[in-house]
């Protein structure tokens, strides 16, 4: 005698369904909600760790930023506030240094409540707001292999000159000039006139959806900037090496360069911070961890809610077929037999339901795609209906065991 019929078993199984779809369909509710949650979830995560990966990609992994105390994945002290901040001359020694390629010292203009921009670009009859004013040397453009739409990037002779040119970021360039070119247009910014020279690409961000604040940026000459904002002077340092395996040498050059400059004393630590890109991974990978564990708690109840209610209507099932139990036991069937035929319908319940969220998780997620960053993973579909189903073996485990031990002579009599 076969030990269980697989195909007829599925087929039982999925009567049961339809004899009770009320029923059936509140009992893997859980199990839907469930998988639906990992599949969402994890499909978020990739797809922002997918784009965070990009956008250090395009920051470039042989970038290092040097700063008067750590911006990333740090609270500062005050003792870090009060430090004495980064010089043009600083960034300028820098260039000196052996596996140098290229420095910009970086200076940008906040308003009273730190935000950045809060300022107007206006062109004709046209204004933009919430611009972000940026002073940069040349130098900024090979650090960061910025690309242009249209135009030029500044260059030394502006710089000299304090010329009053501007770059522009790609949605400035939309918003004040539409289809038309910008190049060789004035616009007006703080109460004064620029010559635009050069549009900016798109820039690449992190979360999709939205506008990207690096979009509507506008770029001056370092020297041009201190016209406008004479007041702002913390400079931000951005420096390219040329070679990854000289990332650790090219530190230690920065930091013996840096405290000598700064005067600080051998036995005192620094007052500066050098860190690169790699910062940006690990604070993201710490966020990330965070998620993966919301994610599991929130589908851990809802595949458990799941458990309890498959195995809540097994029991039923196995109440109502007592009679046919005790049959096929008088026929010859071993406990074997019904244990596994109980085990593989609650199994196949779970899998119903795993499939169903496998498909509302997975259209959920490429309409998240459309306003916000998602990417599918084949993994944790695979992980979230496999679960499903060992949610099934584990809470169908005691009702088939049940069914297994029943007495056959009590169950032919039960009515």
């Amino acid at each position: 005698m076969r030990i269980v019929d697989t195909k007829e078993t599925i087929k039982m199984a999925l009567d049961t369904l339809r004899a009770n779809k009320l029923r059936s369909g509140l009992t893997i509710l859980g199990i839907v909600i469930g998988v639906m949650t990992v599949i969402i979830i994890s499909s978020v995560v990739n797809g922002l760790n997918n784009n965070v990966s990009s956008l250090v990609e395009s920051l470039g992994t042989n970038v290092i930023w040097v700063f008067r105390f750590p911006v990333i994945g740090a609270r500062p002290t005050t003792e870090m506030l009060t430090r004495k901040q980064m010089t043009y001359d600083d960034a300028m020694a820098m260039k000196d240094l052996p596996h140098v390629v290229a420095v910009s010292p970086g200076l940008q203009w906040r308003d009273n409540t730190g935000n950045q921009g809060s300022v107007a670009v206006k062109y004709g009859t046209k204004k933009l707001e919430g611009t972000v004013l940026e002073g940069d040397t040349p130098g900024v453009k090979d650090v960061y292999d910025l690309n242009l739409k249209e135009g030029r990037f500044f260059n030394e002779g502006d710089q000299e000159r304090a010329a009053n040119v501007v770059v522009i970021g790609s949605d400035t360039a939309d918003g004040l000039f539409g289809t038309m070119s910008p190049i060789g247009q004035d616009v007006t910014i703080a109460g004064m006139v620029f010559t635009v020279v050069g549009v900016m690409d798109k820039q690449k961000q992190a979360f999709g959806g939205g506008k990207n604040p690096d979009d509507n940026k506008a770029f001056f000459p370092v020297t041009t900037f201190h016209k406008i904002h004479p007041e702002v002077l913390d400079y931000w340092i951005s420096l390219k090496f040329d070679d990854q395996k000289n990332k650790a040498l090219v530190q230690d050059e920065l930091q013996e360069l840096l405290r000598r400059r700064r005067k600080v004393k051998n036995d005192a630590p620094d007052n500066f911070a050098i860190f690169g890109t790699d910062s940006l991974t690990r604070l993201w990978d710490q966020i990330t961890f965070g998620l993966f564990g919301l994610m599991l708690s929130l589908s851990a109840v809802g595949l458990l809610v799941g458990g309890v209610g498959v195995m809540n209507i097994m029991l039923v099932s196995v109440t109502e077929r007592t009679r046919e139990i005790g049959v096929r036991k008088a026929i010859g069937a071993s406990k074997q037999v019904i244990l596994a035929q109980f085990t593989l319908e609650a199994i196949t319940l779970c899998a119903v339901g795993g499939f169903i969220g496998v498909f509302f998780g997975s259209a959920i997620a490429l309409a998240i795609r459309l306003v916000f960053a998602s990417l599918l993973s084949p993994v944790w579909i695979a992980v979230a209906f496999l679960s499903s189903c060992g949610i099934g073996l584990l809470f169908g485990i005691y009702p088939a065991w049940k069914a297994a031990n029943l007495n056959p002579i009590e169950a032919l009599r039960y009515e």
